[in-house]
């Protein structure tokens, strides 16, 4: 792979991360329903570009991380939450999640952040194994609280502070 550089996203990039999260969707990170054309735009007034890091090699878009604000509460403005990360599939193994993670983590201190958390499905040992692997730890997890691919999955809750 060429070397990796992480930035933030740009409103041209809206396309290709469309696609990039049409081809990752998967039961093991997904709650929602496979996505069906008509496709929607992949930013939206909740979804902004400012809110993603963008991992690029080779003039390609390789994987995403978005953070944003868990809530709209005041007393809650000094965490922020990882709500979607996906790495292509041929770019998987390659270091592309660490570096998003690590970018999340680095963008959130630069936001003047005292926590970042998130959502990951119990059945995702990958993902899990990576998040915990750069620090995250479990703060809770809600039995079967999603019924996904014909299974009832746990929603595990992990944070850390950066």
């Amino acid at each position: 792979m060429p070397e990796l550089s992480i930035r933030h996203a740009r409103p041209g990039d809206d396309g290709d991360l469309a696609l990039l999260d049409r081809a990752t969707w998967s039961t093991l990170h997904a709650v929602t329903p496979e996505p069906e054309p008509p496709y929607g735009p992949f930013f939206d007034e909740r979804h902004t570009p400012e809110d993603h890091l963008v991992a690029v090699a080779g003039g390609r878009l390789h994987g995403y991380v978005r953070i944003t604000h868990p809530t709209p509460l005041a007393a809650n403005a000094h965490v922020l939450a990882i709500q979607g990360f996906v790495v292509a599939e041929q770019a998987r193994g390659r270091g592309v999640g660490r570096a998003l993670i690590r970018a999340a983590v680095t963008e959130a201190r630069r936001r003047g952040a005292r926590r970042l958390t998130l959502r990951v499905l119990g059945h995702n040992t990958p993902a899990r194994k990576l998040y915990e692997s750069e620090g995250f730890a479990v703060e809770g997890v809600l039995p079967e609280e999603f019924h996904v691919g014909g299974a009832y999955v746990d929603d595990v809750l992990m944070g850390r502070g950066v």
